[in-house]
Formats: C-alpha cells, structure tokens, sequence
C-alpha cells in the first residue's frame, strides 16, 4: 500500500487511533472470546484496517445496533459495522456489504404460522430488538402486526418468551441457535428480509468513507471476509458477492 492520504487518517483516525464500533448484540458478527474481548468478523476487519492506516485500535462495545447508531452523536466512533438501512444512511456512509444475514421469526413449534407473510395479521404482536435492521425494515413493511420493542436483539426473545407474543423476530442463525437448545420452537424456512452488513463512517467523513469502501472490496476480493467468518465458527453465513 502506498502512503495513506492526511484526509483519510484525519477521517478515519482524527484522535490517531482507530475507534470502533463492535456490537455484540449481532453474534455472527462479534462474540466475546473467552478472556472477554470482541472477536469475529467484524473485529477482523476493524484490526485490518488499522494495520493497513498505520493505527492502534480500539474497540467501542454494544450490546445492541440502535445502540451503536445513537452513539453516533456522541462521537465514540470513527467506523462501525450496521447494516444498511435507509434511515440510517442520511448520517452515515456505507461501503457495500461485506455480509448478508436473513431476518426471519422464531415462533413455537405448534404455531400455524408457516410463513413470514403469515405474520403480518391484526391482533399479531411480534417482538423485536430497538433500532436493528429489522426492526427499522419491519416499521416500514409491515401493515397490520404490531412491534413489540426490547432494548437488544437477545432481548427480543426474552421478552417473546415471557410476554407470550406471536413471535421474535431477528437474524437466522442466533434464532436456530436458540431453537435447536431449547424444544418447542423453531426458525421459519423463509426471510422477510436480507440484511445487509455494511461498514459505516460519519456522513461528513467524505475522505474515509471512500477509503472504507474501497478497503471492503479488496477484503472481499481476497476472501478474508469469508475466511473470518470461518474462523469465528460462522462458516454458513453468506460472505457478500463483490459488486
């Protein structure tokens, strides 16, 4: 690589390091190794790009995405890792997506629904994590089911469960992950909607922005997203196609 351009590093690492944002509340994102400290995909690449600006790294922590996007104001981040959301993309720039996850619903095993269209009936109340892409893609989409919102994504399920709700909306694999341990429920076969996950700088940051989506591409182009994931267990999980 050749010399990395002022305005990038202003951009990127205005404090001359690389703060960033790594949510937990996605697991096959981020997970906690056992000493504690992030890892995954997303932590693979944050290091990446830090190695490749020159910079230290440091990692800003949530449990949660509404969490990471709110935290945006207060300035604890220079890069994050959200998807792409239309209410989120006026403040933020994104490079193209490095991962695509379902959204699709746990229900119980006895349920009639069958579809995730099926969800979508008045007098239905669906649980969902505040401020995660799919809650934000099913504010938009669904016309008669009502939201019912926990602080996380993890949350989401908890209150499903204890609130006795129609469903729990969320990723795929955290879903199976939770039916497959726990016997009366299941993940519907279908999505309601691809999310796609994306590397995220300020708006204003014009500079970084183009460094980030150029820096997706080639990681994409290498294969290290799809190796990363493979080395955070995450190996069934659709490394996004270069665009």
């Amino acid at each position: 690589m050749s010399a990395i351009n002022r305005a990038v590093l202003d951009d990127l690492a205005p404090q001359g390091v690389l703060r960033a944002a790594i949510n937990f509340g996605n697991p096959v994102l981020a997970q906690k190794g056992s000493d504690g400290s992030p890892q995954g995909v997303s932590v693979a690449l944050a290091e990446a790009l830090a190695e490749e600006l020159g910079v230290s790294l440091q990692c800003a922590t949530f449990d949660a995405a509404g969490k990471v996007f709110a935290a945006l104001e207060e300035g604890v981040w220079d890069v994050a890792f959200l998807a792409i959301e239309p209410v989120r993309e006026e403040q933020i720039a994104f490079s193209e997506p490095y991962v695509i996850i379902e959204g699709t619903y746990l229900v119980a095993a006895d349920s009639p629904f069958r579809a995730v269209e099926d969800l979508d009936q008045p007098g239905l109340r669906l649980a969902v994590g505040k401020g995660a892409a799919y809650d934000l893609f099913l504010s938009r989409t669904l016309k008669h089911a009502q939201l019912e919102r926990a602080e996380t994504s993890a949350g989401a399920v908890d209150l499903y469960l204890h609130q006795h709700l129609d469903a729990a909306a969320g990723v795929r694999q955290p879903l199976e992950q939770m039916a497959a341990n726990t016997p009366g429920y299941r993940v519907l076969e279908g999505a309601f909607t691809a999310i796609r996950q994306a590397m995220a700088v300020p708006r204003q940051r014009e500079a970084g922005a183009t460094y980030v989506r150029d820096f997706i591409k080639r990681k994409k182009a290498e294969g290290f997203v799809k190796a990363a994931l493979a080395r955070s267990g995450q190996a069934d999980v659709t490394a996004a196609p270069l665009q």
